[in-house]
């Protein structure tokens, strides 16, 4: 009971002071701006942020709705690739070897410089959106992952083998199972990369999106409604790191019982 007690206690805590801390520093924003400290066309207050968006909510919530459909669909096509090019590079070592310095070179590419490229070979439809999700997402999946494999039981690794399992009953039936904290841990990267690349291409060109938005407002100096849409995107961007948070902790349980 004690025990239970505590964990409440400690979970109400752990929500309770970034909620105290966000709230003060908007409280303190406010303030500077009613004190003529934080002049209007420079940032405005907290207070027309939320008449903004409450006067273009519906507006948002279209737009919102075609990034989450870019960021998603970019998400799932970089899922499905990282599960499979890993699990090749993890099963033929010259391919690792030839694929790997490849991805890390991929990273060094600015986001900002390819997708202008993309726009230019797909056009202003959703496909470049998609594709450069795909490829910001792709690179922490498929390294957590292959981390994840590397660092798989060597002692149930070893049993398997006594028992005369395949390569491939290996990865299955251990080092997959095993990599399910690394995925996630990369899901939880990718999914913030999701909607910042989505944002990105969408303001080089585009019919809908919260970027589109944001090009728009931005051209007319709507400065209150800027700052609605990067709040949305926040908002947004925080809600689905939670949502993996919490699938994170029904599929990883062992995390918990080692934890307590």
């Amino acid at each position: 009971m004690c025990l239970q007690l505590k964990k409440k206690s400690r979970s109400i805590t752990d929500y309770l002071i970034p909620a105290l801390t966000i709230i003060g520093l908007l409280a303190l924003w406010q303030i500077a701006h009613m004190a003529g400290w934080l002049p209007e066309y420079m940032l405005p207050s907290p207070l027309q942020v939320c008449q903004a968006f409450a006067d273009d909510f519906p507006l948002l919530m279209k737009h919102a709705a075609t990034t989450l459909y870019e960021a998603f669909a970019g998400l799932l096509i970089a899922v499905i690739l990282a599960f499979v090019l890993s699990a090749v590079m993890d099963r033929y070592e010259a391919l690792y070897k030839a694929l790997n310095p490849i991805l890390v070179l991929t990273q060094t590419i600015p986001t900002v410089a390819i997708a202008p490229l993309l726009v230019l070979w797909m056009g202003y439809e959703t496909a470049p959106k998609i594709a450069l999700v795909v490829i910001v997402g792709f690179f922490p999946l498929a390294v957590n992952l292959l981390n994840g494999y590397r660092e798989a039981d060597p002692d149930a690794i070893k049993m398997m083998r006594a028992m005369g399992a395949s390569k491939w009953q290996i990865f299955f039936h251990v080092k997959l199972p095993g990599s399910m904290s690394h995925f996630f841990a990369g899901l939880y990267i990718a999914v913030s990369y999701a909607i910042v690349g989505a944002v990105i291409s969408e303001w080089l060109g585009g019919f809908s999106g919260l970027g589109v938005y944001m090009t728009r407002v931005k051209k007319s100096f709507a400065y209150d409604k800027m700052f609605a849409v990067i709040f949305l995107i926040s908002f947004i961007s925080l809600v689905l790191l939670k949502v993996i948070s919490v699938v994170r902790g029904r599929f990883v349980t062992w995390e918990h019982r080692n934890a307590e």
